[in-house]
């Protein structure tokens, strides 16, 4: 028998492929096809709420372009020409949101990243997909400054692409803390800005109680205020994706870590949204 994806299943081995996984994501609300170009789990950052396990530092490996276009073509025929969404997605969430670049490790850390955007826009052409549905990439922006992943957020902007940001914290020790990177929140805004100027981007944010405890008032507080800086810059953000704890960490704080109450969530949103932004939550 298939198996049924949900909202909690997100094995990227599902699927028997290298590269490419469904899953039905929550964000998304129906089909996302996923691209793992970290199939060896590395990643340069270790952020506490990873849900991969075996997380290994380190950048992406090489990549058989091929391959990933082969197992591309083959899943998105079986979604769109066969039974898949029949016999393995809840009636509900049958519909086919997007192609997103995440997967087991940073995604733009891979040394082809502007050769899988051009691959994947050839296959959605063919499959005529073309700005009818999203190529999301979701990263942790630490090598936005790079002139490949420059090259392929260019690129990625032309298929109606679209960048999730991560900014968890807004803190050199909330960083270090949560996502355990020494990148300073100043350099992130300054790769944010990098990224928005030259693909649709949005903040993702995870928020979870740490220890029993929220984000410090402190730390809330440097969020709004960098909500406040981008505003103030006038930096092309879209949003922020601000969501909670639905599937277990994989890392060893996953014990210290909990949900935090979906009102909660619905406050702090309130406040991001009174400080100029506009966000969607996904507790």
């Amino acid at each position: 028998m298939p198996v049924q994806l949900t909202l909690t299943n997100h094995d990227r081995a599902s699927a028997g492929m290298t590269y490419v996984y469904p899953v039905v994501s929550r964000r998304a609300g129906g089909v996302s096809v996923g691209v793992n170009l970290n199939p060896n789990n590395a990643c340069n950052w270790a952020c506490v709420y990873c849900q991969v396990p075996e997380l290994a530092r380190g950048t992406a490996p090489d990549i058989d372009l091929a391959q990933l276009e082969t197992e591309l073509r083959a899943l998105l025929g079986d979604i769109l020409q066969g039974d898949f969404m029949q016999t393995r997605v809840p009636e509900g969430a049958r519909r086919l949101n997007d192609i997103a670049l995440s997967g087991n490790g940073e995604p733009t850390s891979a040394r082809v990243f502007p050769q899988v955007i051009e691959c994947i826009g050839r296959v959605m052409a063919d499959f005529d997909l073309s700005g009818k549905i999203k190529l999301v990439l979701i990263t942790n922006g630490s090598l936005a400054d790079r002139p490949r992943v420059r090259d392929g957020l260019q690129k990625m902007a032309l298929l109606n692409g679209e960048v999730w940001f991560k900014f968890d914290r807004a803190t050199a020790g909330g960083m270090r803390a949560v996502n355990q990177t020494r990148t300073t929140p100043d350099r992130q805004l300054e790769r944010l800005e990098l990224t928005a100027r030259l693909c649709p981007t949005w903040l993702q944010t995870c928020v979870f109680a740490l220890d029993d405890m929220p984000p410090s008032d402190a730390e809330q507080a440097a969020y709004l205020a960098a909500v406040a800086r981008i505003r103030q810059r006038q930096i092309p953000v879209q949003g922020v994706l601000l969501y909670g704890l639905a599937r277990p960490s994989m890392q060893p704080q996953a014990g210290r870590l909990s949900a935090l109450p979906a009102a909660w969530l619905d406050e702090f949103a309130a406040r991001i949204r009174s400080a100029g932004l506009p966000v969607k939550v996904s507790p």
